[in-house]
């Protein structure tokens, strides 16, 4: 009796440390995509009175932000949906770009005549040909979840808060976009 009841304790015993091994793996599992996913947190710090002072004497920048394989990625399924009736017309029409031999580029005078203050971030250099002054060239991004090239832009885009031309710091990096 005492044999079965050894017996017993001991499947008990190990059924449960297999349990125990899963829900560890599990647990780790989480923990690992948590801490995959989580979003950077910055702690924001006031801006000092002699920068906000500099900051008011200098005219406001605009960003131009390529969205597809800068800062996101899409690709199509093959699977094709109809979301519109054909022959709906558009909600809106954005002509800040032209077709040009076989590429898109980007008309930033069409945005502002003021070229003094705005920029482009695009991984595409024949998107902003016409305008190499007013761009920051980017590597393309395709999903990668440890990518920190946006990240690495911060200090630029804190100089460029400060100049009254954003050429005079961004054609220093011309040597980027040309090969």
């Amino acid at each position: 009796m005492i044999t079965y009841f050894v017996m017993g304790l001991r499947g008990f015993f190990i059924l449960a440390a297999k349990i125990w091994s899963f829900i560890c793996y599990i647990f780790r599992r989480q923990i690992r995509s948590i801490i995959q996913n989580q979003t950077v947190k910055y702690e924001i710090i006031p801006l000092s009175p002699l920068s906000k002072h500099r900051l008011s004497m200098l005219k406001r920048k605009t960003l131009v932000l390529d969205l597809d394989e800068t800062l996101i990625h899409s690709h199509h399924d093959g699977v094709l949906r109809q979301t519109v009736k054909p022959g709906t017309p558009p909600d809106f029409v954005l002509k800040h770009c032209s077709f040009d031999f076989g590429s898109y580029t980007k008309d930033l005078a069409a945005i502002s005549s003021d070229l003094s203050s705005i920029f482009i971030l695009d991984n595409s250099p024949v998107a902003y040909k016409s305008y190499p002054d007013n761009a920051i060239p980017i590597d393309s991004w395709f999903c990668d979840a440890r990518d920190t090239a946006l990240l690495c832009l911060l200090p630029m885009l804190d100089a460029l808060r400060f100049t009254n031309d954003v050429r005079s710091v961004l054609s220093r990096n011309l040597h980027l976009q040309r090969p």
